[in-house]
């Protein structure tokens, strides 16, 4: 059979940015066991995790976390062993529904700390019907970061189905209003600029926010340093 076929512009960014993308923080080294189980209280303590509120206990076994076991296949096959720390804390607070402001370094899992609760809606949803705008979206203030995030949704979204596309500045719109019109995807990531670009086209609309029920702001201080924040509040009002 042919192969399957992708977007030359996610393969390039999968290939060229391969060895600047940090690995998920969430492999033991080679040989190493799942890390023995804690205490939720002991857990944060030693992890250096405090919330504003009462906290759920955090996920410390991928056995344990409430998500799809062909996501959890996944994880097993690329080697992971436990979630990190941010995952294990952010995963059930999301789940609720919450809000939640997530700080941690780079290369600590934020990226699928963030996906997989959004891929749980997803699936709970069932198939996008034609005219239907993404379920979740993620903002990001760079198209680099946003190419990034794109290849682990692709990464660990092709393993339940779930279609992503990626929209930023600095490229052609045509593809990429193609890829939204025609591809229906249920998450879409894209820069502040870009978003606001696609959704004001309304003869015919490309996409619209109606149904959007999860969204991040990755990196947040960064977009609000860099001048994003009327983009933003423009992206918002249409949630």
């Amino acid at each position: 059979t042919p192969p399957k076929r992708q977007s030359p512009r996610l393969q390039a960014a999968a290939a060229t940015q391969a060895a600047a993308i940090p690995e998920l923080d969430l492999a033991a080294p080679a040989g190493a066991s799942a890390p023995e189980l804690l205490s939720p209280d002991e857990y944060r303590k030693q992890q250096g995790i405090a919330g504003s509120r009462s906290l759920p206990p955090p996920v410390q076994r991928f056995a344990d976390a409430p998500f799809d076991p062909k996501l959890l296949k996944a994880f097993a096959a690329a080697g992971f062993t436990a979630p990190s720390p941010i995952q294990a804390q952010s995963w059930p607070v999301a789940m609720t529904g919450a809000d939640v402001i997530a700080v941690a370094k780079t290369g600590s899992g934020k990226t699928i700390g963030f996906l997989l609760p959004a891929f749980n809606m997803i699936t709970a949803h069932g198939p996008m019907q034609m005219g239907e705008g993404p379920l979740a979206l993620v903002m990001a203030p760079t198209r680099e970061l946003a190419q990034q995030i794109q290849v682990e949704a692709e990464r660990f979204g092709n393993a339940v189905g779930i279609k992503s596309v990626c929209v930023y500045g600095g490229a052609p719109k045509g593809p990429q209003i193609g890829m939204l019109s025609r591809g229906r995807p249920s998450l879409v990531v894209g820069t502040p600029g870009r978003l606001n670009d696609i959704l004001a086209l309304k003869n015919p609309p490309v996409t619209n926010l109606n149904g959007c029920k999860y969204l991040v702001l990755d990196e947040a201080d960064r977009m609000l340093d860099m001048g994003f924040e009327p983009q933003i509040k423009s992206v918002l009002a249409q949630l």
